[in-house]
């Protein structure tokens, strides 16, 4: 059955929803553009070798976006075995290296074992409309309701890399027989490489608090972000067998007692750290030369702390050598906290995932596109799945406007609902052109979300 709702998204806060804002940096202008609005906490965004986006929701779904539409489809929904109260959920994901030939997908997410939260690392199968054909691969993992982790990440030599929280319980991360608080690298069939410090182990590092953003970097680095408590969040590169600290060492080793535990310890510092926490999450390397002041950067998205105030995006512009940050910046300060980023490999487009206004994260939330427009794409070679569309005008509107629908959206019935769910307003499409009177609603920034057997279009728009 078809669906049109329209939902009203209040204004909280010191977050501006009301109008789209394009972005200067340096000499170039990025427009903005809400690729997808609706979803609920979107976790992990990720570019797919098949031209996709390909999105974790915290409350246990996997979801499929044309970038060329905004088309949306769930392909997994697994929330009855999902723990997602709070911090715990469906979390990291990385395609196959190979996704053409291997069409797997690797995900991480919490489960229920009696009172206690654990972390599964599962393997499914992609068959072209759905993921299927669960395997697990690692399990048991000591999860609990705070610090979970857990971010994936390809690397170069086509092992996996998973960061996991301390649970909650500090003491973990120094615990060589826990593999809470840790990096764990394995192999793509879910095995421990020969080469980890210990053969017989997944533990790649140690002394972690919660690790939320992975990304490779340069000449093999790994870089990694990671949450602090109430001082010094960290921007890390990870080696092979060093110590992170915790919970001795909360940032630099720059009192005694740290000192004395980072000699004792191999305990890598990190490049940066941020005090007081601003709740630093997924970061992507960006190279690219649609935005030439980015480039040789890493851009991380900024959840803004237990207090708010501190979301952006934050780029990290990189030493030549990739083992120093010798500029930062801060960017997109208005969308409330920002979860993840991917970046388009084709025209250089930026996506950021929002989480709601505050903590842990509310939804509707949504999938925000920065792109730069004059830039040329040489050689693309995406191509769109399907052709329906919903599009909005005028944006703003003042009392009234027009939606337009593509055919395939006729005969739907459409619901004016407010965003506590009260049903104001319904009617059947009957031409592709619907007008619509704003006179009776509040001023703010409303969202028609379409949806038919091909998948779900939403558009956003502002009533003055």
């Amino acid at each position: 059955m078809k669906n049109i709702i329209l939902l009203f998204a209040f204004c909280i806060g010191i977050i501006n929803y009301t109008t789209a804002q394009d972005v200067t940096i340096g000499n170039t202008t990025l427009t903005q553009t809400n690729l997808v609005t609706g979803i609920q906490i979107p976790w992990e965004i990720l570019w797919g070798a098949d031209d996709h986006i390909w999105i974790t929701e915290r409350r246990g779904r996997v979801l499929r976006v044309d970038p060329n539409n905004g088309n949306t489809e769930t392909i997994l929904n697994i929330q009855s075995q999902v723990e997602s109260g709070g911090e715990p959920g469906m979390l990291g994901m990385v395609l196959h290296p190979d996704f053409e030939t291997t069409p797997t997908v690797y995900l991480a997410y919490t489960y229920a074992e009696g009172f206690n939260v654990k972390i599964r690392i599962a393997s499914f199968d992609w068959n072209g409309t759905a993921l299927v054909n669960e395997t697990t691969m690692i399990e048991n993992i000591i999860g609990g309701g705070i610090h979970c982790g857990t971010r994936l990440l390809v690397l170069p030599d086509n092992t996996i890399m998973i960061t996991t929280g301390d649970g909650g319980d500090s003491s973990i991360s120094q615990n060589m027989n826990s593999m809470s608080g840790k990096t764990l690298r394995m192999n793509l069939d879910g095995s421990i490489p020969a080469d980890n410090p210990d053969p017989n182990s997944y533990i790649w590092s140690s002394g972690h608090r919660n690790a939320q953003g992975l990304c490779n970097g340069p000449n093999g680095i790994v870089y990694s972000s990671e949450h602090g408590a109430q001082a010094s969040d960290e921007f890390n590169i990870i080696e092979k067998g060093r110590n992170y600290g915790w919970p001795t060492v909360q940032g630099m080793c720059n009192t005694t007692t740290e000192m004395n535990f980072c000699n004792a310890n191999n305990v890598r510092e990190p490049l940066t750290e941020y005090t007081p926490c601003v709740a630093v999450n997924g970061i992507e390397y960006y190279n690219h030369p649609a935005i030439p002041e980015l480039q040789n950067s890493v851009l991380m998205a900024v959840l803004g702390g237990l207090s708010g105030g501190a979301e952006r995006m934050e780029q990290l512009k990189m030493s030549d050598d990739g083992l120093s940050v010798v500029e930062q910046n801060e960017f997109m300060s208005n969308l409330g906290r920002l979860r993840d980023i991917c970046v388009n490999p084709y025209d250089g487009s930026i996506y950021l995932a929002t989480n709601g206004p505050q903590y842990p994260g509310s939804g509707p939330n949504r999938i925000v596109q920065y792109t730069n427009e004059d830039y040329v794409i040489i050689d693309n070679t995406t191509t769109v799945e399907n052709n329906q569309f919903v599009k909005v005008f005028p944006n703003p509107m003042k009392e009234t406007g027009t939606f337009t629908f593509s055919e395939n959206f006729i005969g739907a019935e459409y619901e004016v609902i407010s965003f506590g769910g009260e049903t104001v307003m319904k009617k059947t499409i009957t031409k592709t052109t619907e007008e619509i009177s704003t006179s009776k609603l509040a001023a703010g920034m409303y969202y028609v979300k379409a949806e038919n057997e091909v998948g779900i279009i939403t558009r956003t728009f502002v009533v003055q």
